[in-house]
């Protein structure tokens, strides 16, 4: 009797499994229908679906209990994904949407960047020609009401507040303000509507002819916002440009290839694919690009991945410019995104990306074992690779040639030219603590809010830095997290002061200026950037015969948290 009952166990969820397999082949092979002979693909296809739909018809029919097959069907299809390599995921309909968004280039919105304050939601900044301009929202409103729900406390959730900020395209939502000293609240009928969300933060002159251009991920709408920035650096005087690709993971192939076309002669080789079921495909420059002779400097990290991988791996192969950093994440898998009838998408791997060179550049998995591949970023901190060229292990037997003879390697990401560790000489408990319960943060919140009338005054965002230098910020964060249950300790404040001040600057001029003030406060003695800016200024942007292959001294202080939510 037990061995009986222990199968009737596990029936359902095996046939589940089935069920969800043949249901995705299903579909996956009916997208490719119109591009792929039928014959090929659509005959086992058809057949096993055939399978599959005897087995639910028996389920309903004979099975000992009644079963949700839809419910069975959405929590086994990640684990049938789960068998693949980490890439490859089902997403459900439910957050296909907000998925998509994230590369689409835009999103349907109220347009303002929010941060929960002192539990009520603080309007940061209002978008330009966005609809809660329109509607008369301004930037340090709070919103206290959405729809007539009180949305204020301490259990205040960011993902609840944009899941009702967001919606439809020209739906509205009601929301109740409260405006400085006023103690009614003001109520505002906002018609929602497209709000673009930007994949290129900044664009500014770093130095007397070198433009800095930072990219974030590889969108729809990449190559415009870069192309844009471009321009402008260049009607600037900019004749040389570093692209910061740190923490970019990503997104959309296309994009960086015309990215990656602006500084390649004519024919020359970006980038290639090449799957079980696809056969190669070369990807080649036009000669169309308006940066092809300018010298350039990439900045990557451990975040680097993907399409910025592309990006690195084109310009280093054809020793078009200069890579540093550190080691780049190490994804060379290319996916292709299914729409399924109930709106559910998976995106599957289907080839390998190789670099000019022929390096295929992702790292290491086993297949179905993704918890070992989420911890190699962990992994590497451990062995110190962060911190000691010496320490990052190289697949020696994947060893790739430039067009200049240097010797590049495979197997887990692109290696910079020039390594760059990173700098713990300022962390400390003190700063983690400030950083950690987001308090510097909000002190810069509070701050703006108390000079906002001030600030608001000024069209310069250097004259207000200039002020804020002269403010002895540190003490009042410190008063401020003291208040907000964070200790004095001097010794360690003394050892972070720096990073402390220059953040709490950072920070009060993005509440009022945006990132064209917040980036290069920010990035005050980056010395991945000093490095580069030395590199243009003395002509050592370009790779030469010999490997460059040094360890550099200079360092990474600071990772930029992402604070402020959009809707």
């Amino acid at each position: 009797m037990y061995k009986k009952n222990k199968q009737n166990v596990w029936i359902p969820f095996a046939l589940a499994a089935c069920i969800a397999l043949g249901i995705f082949i299903g579909n996956y092979y009916n997208s490719l229908a119109g591009k792929t002979d039928p014959k090929v693909y659509m005959g086992n296809a058809s057949g096993f679906n055939n399978k599959i739909e005897s087995i639910l018809g028996l389920i309903n029919k004979e099975y000992v209990d009644s079963v949700n097959i839809s419910d069975i069907i959405e929590a086994t299809i990640p684990t049938v994904f789960a068998q693949l390599d980490p890439h490859s995921v089902y997403i459900p309909a439910k957050d296909a949407q907000a998925v998509n968004d994230e590369l689409s280039g835009s999103f349907s919105g109220i347009g303002v960047s929010f941060n929960i304050a002192t539990d009520t939601i603080l309007v940061i900044s209002v978008i330009h020609g966005g609809p809660s301009e329109k509607a008369g929202l301004l930037p340090f409103d709070r919103i206290v009401t959405i729809n007539d729900s009180l949305f204020v406390g301490k259990s205040l959730q960011q993902n609840d507040v944009i899941k009702n900020l967001k919606g439809l395209t020209n739906t509205t939502v009601k929301l109740g303000i409260k405006r400085g000293d006023n103690k009614e609240l003001i109520y505002f009928n906002v018609t929602r509507g497209k709000i673009p969300v930007n994949s290129v933060d900044v664009s500014y002159k770093l130095a007397e002819g070198i433009g800095y251009i930072k990219v974030n991920k590889f969108a729809r709408t990449t190559y415009a916002e870069f192309i844009t920035g471009i321009a402008k650096l260049k009607s600037e005087g900019c004749k040389a440009f570093v692209i910061d690709l740190r923490g970019n993971t990503g997104g959309y192939m296309q994009s960086c290839i015309k990215m990656v076309n602006e500084f390649l002669p004519k024919n020359t080789l970006i980038v290639y694919t090449e799957g079980k079921a696809f056969p190669r495909s070369d990807m080649f420059t036009d000669g169309t690009g308006t940066c092809i002779d300018d010298p350039i400097v990439v900045l990557t990290d451990e975040y680097s991945a993907s399409a910025s991988e592309i990006f690195s791996g084109a310009i280093q192969d054809n020793d078009r410019g200069m890579i540093i950093g550190r080691r780049t994440f190490g994804k060379g898998l290319v996916q292709t995104q299914v729409t399924l009838k109930d709106k559910s998408e998976v995106r599957i791997t289907i080839a390998r990306y190789y670099t000019p060179s022929g390096r295929c550049i992702q790292k290491e998995y086993t297949l179905g074992d993704e918890e070992d591949y989420n911890k190699d970023i962990y992994n590497r901190f451990m062995r110190g690779e962060f911190f000691s060229k010496d320490s990052i292990k190289r697949n020696v037997t994947d060893m790739h040639l430039t067009k200049l003879g240097r010797k590049v390697y495979g197997g887990g990401g692109i290696m910079p030219d020039i390594f760059i560790p990173r700098d713990t000489t300022a962390l400390t408990s003190y700063l983690s603590r400030l950083l950690n319960t987001g308090l510097l943060f909000k002190f810069a919140l509070t701050y703006s809010e108390k000079h906002k009338e001030q600030f608001e005054q000024i069209t310069d965002w250097h004259q207000v830095n200039d002020f804020l230098k002269k403010d002895k910020l540190v003490d009042k964060v410190v008063a401020f997290a003291s208040k907000n249950g964070i200790r004095k300790r001097m010794t360690l404040i003394r050892i972070s002061s720096a990073i402390i001040e220059r953040q709490a600057r950072a920070y009060i001029l993005r509440n009022f200026f945006d990132d064209e003030a917040f980036y290069p406060v920010f990035q005050e003695n980056d010395t991945n950037i000093e490095e580069a800016i030395k590199l243009i200024k003395t002509n050592k942007w370009k790779p030469q015969f010999v490997a460059v292959d040094t360890l550099q001294n200079g360092t990474n202080k600071d990772s930029i948290p992402s604070t402020d939510q959009a809707a």
